[in-house]
């Protein structure tokens, strides 16, 4: 069984801004919304399905180097992700959902293997709001 984890963000700016600054620009501006995480590509390119993105999360306190893997991109819609952080293996995806004309909600899902079951979500919970709070932030002083 998985453990599955769920966060939605409320962003007053329009759709498809929302998604470049997510999703097309993620590779930039991922680590400004989660300072743990570095993230690069071995050739520049646009993001697409199949890209593998290189990371190193230092979140624990060592880092681990793993990468991401776009198994779903799709233009005003939705991102989705394989994550490889050492052995872990963690499933991403965002949908995109415009509210309005200048409001966009989006929605993230985070599925983490069975062996978490136990784990303490709050934690996670807990980093997942601090990435909203930022993300909120530099979408809405930036777009």
């Amino acid at each position: 069984m998985t453990v599955t984890i769920e966060r939605s963000n409320v962003v007053d700016r329009p759709l498809s801004k929302v998604f470049d600054f997510f999703a097309r620009d993620h590779v930039r501006n991922h680590p400004r919304w989660d300072p743990d995480i570095e993230l690069w590509l071995d050739v520049e390119a646009p993001l697409g399905v199949g890209t593998i993105i290189r990371r190193r999360n230092s979140r624990l306190g060592t880092p681990v180097e793993g990468t991401m893997e776009i198994t779903e991109f799709e233009p005003d819609k939705a991102m989705a992700v394989i994550i490889h952080d050492g052995p872990m293996e963690i499933r991403s995806r965002v949908v995109f959902e415009a509210l309005s004309q200048n409001q966009t909600k989006f929605t993230t899902t985070i599925e983490l293997p069975a062996a978490y079951e136990n784990m303490d979500k709050s934690v996670l919970l807990g980093l997942l709001e601090r990435s909203a709070q930022n993300q909120r932030r530099l979408m809405e002083a930036e777009l």
